[in-house]
């Protein structure tokens, strides 16, 4: 069975995540009842997912060959993503992300460098790993990349999907290469997406349903309702499996909600991996 290709471009990070009773105050110290340890970050989690899920992932990024980059590799490693590392300083340590979990409530508080810990460098980007793919998701860290690989996959017919977690820097000058964008309601946009021309818009509200519209139609998917023990990742993991759904010759609102139920489903388990042991079992 041919593994249909996708291309991931923005932050990996090495997430370093504590399952806690309770968040520590301050100048005091909590014992955590679990930890995980992988390859995180928008782009990275949703090439995983992809990868999972039988799709052929590639991962651009800034990394490094600093000896805790070796975690993430490992991780991107053992799901089969290609990583293709641009990284400006390749001895400086990669991002790490720190993240607590409420083991009660799943909520959780997370502290990260993102993309100010590493640099990549557009200039040594390979344009054939972008035009090679069926569909290219951008999350918009390491902005000049994301316009980059956008740009050329807009000239190649490849579908552009934007991770919109947050309105950053560099924003407007990526949006105009954007087929789909997936936006969560912290987006916070100070232009009007549906300005921009993008064909179809998403966007997701946690636990309540997931607005969608096209320039045909509107509507809302419902999100199963559960008692979630952990959402990290969960946004990551939703665009990577919609990337597959709709590679894969779903319409655009059934990839949504083939994604919804994927991302609900890890927010059942610790961490961003352990859905994926218990689906194969």
């Amino acid at each position: 069975m041919t593994r249909v290709p996708g291309c991931f471009v923005g932050l990996c990070t090495v997430d370093l995540e504590y399952v806690v009773h309770e968040f520590p105050p301050p100048n005091q110290k909590v014992s955590a009842l679990r930890q995980e340890l992988s390859a995180g970050g928008p782009a990275a989690n949703a090439a995983i997912t992809f990868a999972f899920l039988g799709g052929a992932a590639s991962l651009v990024t800034a990394l490094g060959g600093h000896a805790i980059a070796a975690i993430a590799r490992e991780d991107l490693e053992k799901y089969k993503v290609q990583v293709h590392d641009l990284v400006q300083e390749p001895s400086a340590a990669p991002a790490i992300s720190s993240i607590c979990v409420h083991a009660g409530t799943g909520e959780r508080t997370i502290v990260s460098a993102n993309a100010r810990a590493q640099s990549a460098s557009p200039d040594e980007f390979d344009p054939e790993v972008v035009s090679r793919a069926k569909i290219l998701l951008v999350d918009g860290h390491h902005m000049a990349l994301c316009v980059a690989a956008a740009r050329v996959a807009r000239q190649a017919g490849v579908t552009v999907v934007l991770d919109g977690g947050s309105w950053k820097e560099g924003m407007p000058g990526l949006l105009p290469y954007v087929d789909i964008a997936i936006c969560s309601e912290d987006f916070t946009s100070p232009i009007a997406l549906r300005d921009q021309e993008l064909a179809k818009i998403a966007i997701t509200r946690g636990a309540k349903p997931i607005l969608w519209s096209t320039p045909e139609s509107a509507g809302e998917i419902p999100v199963r309702r559960i008692e979630p023990k952990d959402t990290s990742g969960a946004g990551d993991i939703l665009h990577g499996a919609f990337c597959w759904a709709y590679t894969s010759g779903y319409d655009f609102t059934k990839a949504l909600e083939f994604a919804s139920g994927i991302a609900t489903e890890s927010c059942l388990h610790y961490g961003t991996r352990s859905w994926m042991s218990r689906r194969q079992s």
